[in-house]
């Protein structure tokens, strides 16, 4: 079923199926045959899912697989900053649900935590082929269950409040998205950056960030001018670029994974 949402920035038209392997690899198999910008597309059952680094999304039933497919501008190059418009864009999509909007905060850069555990997720993925540039952002999100993951703390919409259908979150995360590029393009990443720190876990927050070199352990300070994680570590402040990030009271189990797309 394909159905053309709310006239917006956007030209948003929603495919709900039944089940898909990969509700983004749905969205980059039409990314390569000229699709256009605004097709989006929800999986009430998702039986390939995937987060990030590789990881497989275990789907329970009753959750968000949801992927959305963009053409951005050469003026929205910028692909480092698509997370901060995405997760707040999620962000706001989920709070209307949550009894104790307390309990909802952002994780950097594109994590969603209930009390400080994952409930949702994004993947961004992008390219280019004959037919240009193309932009994939998958949104999961445990509504009404979480996954048994051995070792993961994770959270699921109705613990905190109640669980939508899937199908009005993916709405509302369209029309998110269209709020916050409109921010992005009018204001600058600064207003972005700010809407973020509102709604992330907040400053001296103990984080550990893992990479392929290692990982270090410091406060959360905020984010720099381009969106990298300000970390107060034992040897000074350092800039994250990229990492997995775990909160130390929360996720120094694991707490990652859970949602896909």
């Amino acid at each position: 079923m394909t159905v053309a949402l709310a006239p917006g920035a956007t030209a948003w038209r929603l495919e709900v199926h039944d089940e898909l392997g990969s509700t983004s690899d749905h969205c980059i198999a039409r990314a390569g045959e000229g699709v256009e910008a605004g097709l989006a597309v929800m999986a009430r059952r998702q039986t390939r899912g995937r987060g990030s680094r590789g990881r497989d999304w275990q789907d329970p039933g009753g959750n968000l697989a949801f992927s959305v497919l963009l053409r951005p501008a050469e003026a929205d190059g910028a692909v480092g900053l698509w997370p901060f418009v995405a997760s707040l864009a999620f962000y706001g999509a989920i709070l209307p649900w949550i009894h104790d909007p307390a309990q909802l905060r952002l994780k950097w850069p594109n994590d969603l935590l209930l009390a400080g555990c994952k409930t949702a997720g994004i993947l961004i993925e992008r390219g280019s082929d004959a037919t240009g540039r193309w932009l994939v952002i998958g949104f999961g999100a445990n509504l009404r269950a979480v996954p048994s993951i051995t070792g993961r703390s994770l959270a699921c919409v109705a613990a905190y409040g109640t669980a939508p259908d899937p199908e009005i979150v993916a709405r509302a995360i369209c029309a998110e998205l269209d709020r916050w590029q409109a921010v992005w393009r009018a204001e600058g990443f600064a207003s972005l950056r700010a809407a973020w720190l509102e709604r992330a876990h907040p400053p001296g927050t103990r984080l550990v960030v893992r990479g392929e070199s290692g990982q270090v352990e410091g406060s959360f300070v905020g984010l720099d001018e381009q969106g990298m994680l300000l970390l107060h570590c034992a040897d000074g402040l350092k800039r994250i670029s990229t990492g997995e990030i775990l909160l130390l009271d929360r996720d120094a189990a694991g707490a990652s994974g859970g949602t896909g797309t």
